[in-house]
């Protein structure tokens, strides 16, 4: 039974507060002090009977209660903001919104054949599209503020609470300019060291699988080395320089179909890993997000058959 004393205020000030990891940056996204968010999670943690968070340090730790709390209140939040949208929506005319999170790799190569064909069904829907780190967009999917996530399978101990849909399956690729050195001549390994090397960041979901990879071919650290996550400084750097830009190969399927970009000739099937379609296991997908899912099975689809545009 649902204990009344559990009001609106304290599920919006305990996602908040889980969301920042800060009290103070909490208080100041709601508007209220800091003692004010500070009580009204102690009344929450009053009537639960357990802790949820902990001091951690400087910071704040959200503890094995709070983990298990946060999941159910932000899909309530989640609830109660479609609702209010859907009356909004109705009111105008048009239908509910749709939110949704694409990795770098999808959102050049996946999202526009969808949105294309989504547009097509006048749902009057209006759709936000954030793109982002993967670690970034399921914790958004999972306090309710994306619809679903599109992009890789995330590590097991991440997908607690979500339900993945499989779509295809992609790899890395060490992309560099046509033309470059080391597309031709011998030794391709041991030259890789001569040039700059973008690499995916630390959180970023491949990073894992590249230095796995990197490891097993004997491949040693790289001496000028940048990372980045940006898709639009990796495809301007790599056309101008000789870089080695080490990405999804979604990413820059289109720079290779058009010749301005090349792949080294590197057997990188051991970096493949699944793309799909990430939602919570408890959400209800409204009509607009169930026509925008389909679309975007069938780009994919389409995307991963040869010849495939």
């Amino acid at each position: 039974m649902i204990d009344h004393r559990i009001k609106f205020r304290h599920l919006q000030a305990f996602v908040e507060v889980a969301r920042q990891k800060s009290v103070i940056k909490a208080a100041e996204i709601l508007h209220v002090s800091q003692p004010a968010v500070t009580k009204t999670i102690r009344e929450l943690e009053e009537v639960l009977s357990v802790g949820l968070i902990e001091r951690d340090g400087r910071g704040i730790r959200i503890t094995r209660y709070g983990e298990v709390f946060l999941r159910h209140a932000g899909a309530t939040l989640a609830a109660l903001n479609h609702a209010v949208d859907s009356v909004s929506q109705e009111a105008i005319r048009s239908g509910p919104p749709v939110r949704v999170g694409a990795l770098p790799t999808v959102s050049t190569r996946i999202m526009p054949v969808a949105m294309k064909t989504f547009l097509l069904e006048n749902t009057g829907s209006p759709v936000k599209i954030v793109t982002g780190d993967n670690a970034v967009l399921l914790e958004q999917l999972r306090l309710g503020e994306l619809d679903l996530v599109l992009g890789r399978l995330a590590a097991p101990e991440k997908m607690a609470g979500f339900s993945f849909e499989h779509l295809y399956s992609e790899q890395v690729v060490f992309t560099v300019r046509v033309g470059h050195p080391l597309l031709s001549g011998e030794k391709l390994v041991e030259r890789m060291r001569e040039f700059p090397v973008l690499m995916p960041t630390h959180n970023s979901i491949i990073r894992p699988l590249v230095d796995h990879f990197l490891i097993a071919n004997g491949i040693p650290a790289f001496p000028n080395q940048i990372e980045t996550i940006s898709d639009a400084f990796g495809r301007a750097f790599a056309k101008i320089s000789d870089a080695i830009w080490v990405i999804s190969e979604g990413v820059v399927a289109g720079d290779i179909g058009e010749g301005t970009l090349a792949a080294l000739p590197i057997d990188c099937s051991a970096t493949r890993g699944p793309v799909g379609l990430t939602q919570r296991t408890d959400a209800i997908a409204s009509l607009p997000q169930s026509l925008l899912m389909q679309a975007i099975r069938n780009a994919a689809a389409k995307a991963t058959v040869p010849g495939g545009t």
